[in-house]
């Protein structure tokens, strides 16, 4: 019954959390070495997932 009202699953959302988990262990040192800010961490893991598919 749940299936019918949960909502659609994003295609690649194992590939997503795990570069999102692997972003978010970096170090602050790392972080600034290749100047990204958590506020970036979405944008750059789904751009990962999306490539890790092609």
């Amino acid at each position: 019954m749940t299936e019918f009202f949960s909502r659609p699953r994003y295609k690649h959302e194992q590939r997503y959390r795990t570069a999102l988990d692997m972003l978010v262990a970096m170090s602050n040192r790392d972080r600034a070495d290749i100047g990204i800010k958590p506020a970036d961490f979405p944008r750059i893991a789904r751009e990962m997932a999306e490539r890790q598919h092609a």
